[in-house]
């Protein structure tokens, strides 16, 4: 059993009030991933769950027991740091089975545990090696099964792929996807990657300056954004988000034409900006467009384009497309937004449902 509930929890540093009343239910064999901007607390809220940070307010359960005073060795979680942290001494046998060893455990039941855990992450053969004969994510990998011989109930893993490339990153993204779907323990995972945060989680928690702004799937996330901060943080490119008003005929953007049907009065008059994400937005015809604009630039990707489309009073946006748009970048082209995957938004930045 592995569910982790964290109620009203806080973290102060002197005056300074970091994690702001947090309240999160993780399911036992739940992949949560937290994530957002540099300093939104999300690595504070991973060591405060470990024990490695004080809990300056609120409680920590484990499988509905209390926690919060527990030091980490009383929490049964193992923790995956960004830096491998192996002795170099060492063989990657012995980093695996250190924990171990260091409990007091059997020779042979460390043996039996690492050999699990190297059968797993594919370490067999390197069982004997130094973790200086590795790649990057051959180390991460020893990292992890270092973690996995102690059988824990939860694992903690704080942005463990940044120290790789690019290439490293996604075999290492499938090979953590694997080893959830093969071991089924609750995990947690920081990044600010939200690449990694919508390939890996059952759910995402969404933190800014300490707070909750969105927890949920990773469609939910994208779809249904409650608000314009998660609107613009998750999806890259992210969504476009334009100036627009409501009248009597419907919602129009700043100094162009309607893009949506009349909303009910109680609505229409909060709504003061318009979201759309570049793929529901089709290069057309001006006379059949929503707005205009001039292409500045074209970012051909192979499948994809991006077009950055400038337009009069809204600024500059930003259009997908499928394939290869030779010749259009100057040029004055038309914009038509799918009204059905618009989103509306308030004066204090809350989506608007109807």
């Amino acid at each position: 059993m592995g569910a982790i509930t964290l109620q009203r929890v806080e973290k102060w540093f002197g005056d300074l009030q970091v994690i702001k009343g947090v309240d999160i239910a993780i399911n036992d064999g739940e992949f949560v991933v937290f994530v957002g901007p540099s300093g939104c607390g999300k690595s504070t809220l991973l060591r405060m769950i470990a024990g490695l940070e004080d809990t300056s307010r609120g409680s920590i359960l484990l499988d509905d027991k209390d926690v919060t005073g527990l030091p980490p060795s009383g929490r049964k979680l193992s923790m995956v740091f960004q830096s491998y942290a192996l002795y170099p001494h060492m063989s990657v046998g012995e980093n695996m089975g250190f924990g171990l060893k260091t409990a007091g455990t059997a020779k042979h039941i460390i043996k039996e545990k690492v050999d699990q855990a190297a059968e797993i992450l594919e370490l067999k053969q390197y069982l004997e090696r130094r973790p200086k004969e590795l790649s990057g994510g051959q180390r991460q990998r020893v990292a992890i099964g270092r973690a996995i011989v102690r059988e824990p109930e939860g694992f903690l893993f704080d942005e463990p792929l940044s120290n790789l490339d690019a290439a490293l990153r996604v075999q290492m993204r499938f090979e953590i996807a694997k080893l959830h779907s093969t071991l089924n323990t609750t995990m947690i995972y920081v990044t600010h990657d939200q690449v990694e945060a919508m390939t890996l989680a059952d759910r995402i928690v969404v933190l800014k300056d300490g707070l909750v702004m969105q927890m949920g799937t990773p469609v939910e996330l994208y779809e249904t954004p409650t608000n314009l901060f998660v609107a613009e943080f998750i999806g890259s490119p992210k969504m476009n988000i334009l100036p627009c008003h409501c009248d009597t005929s419907g919602v129009h953007l700043q100094g162009h034409n309607g893009v949506a049907a009349q909303l009910p009065a109680d609505f229409a008059a909060r709504v003061v900006k318009l979201g759309i994400r570049p793929e529901h937005i089709t290069p057309c015809e001006v006379s059949e467009s929503h707005c205009t604009g001039v292409v500045e630039f074209a970012e051909y990707l192979g499948s994809d384009t991006f077009l950055y489309v400038k337009s009069d009073q809204m600024g500059t946006l930003t259009v997908r497309t499928r394939g290869s748009v030779a010749g259009i970048k100057g040029q004055t082209i038309g914009l038509r937004f799918n009204e059905p995957d618009i989103h509306l938004f308030d004066a204090d930045g809350f989506a608007i449902r109807y």
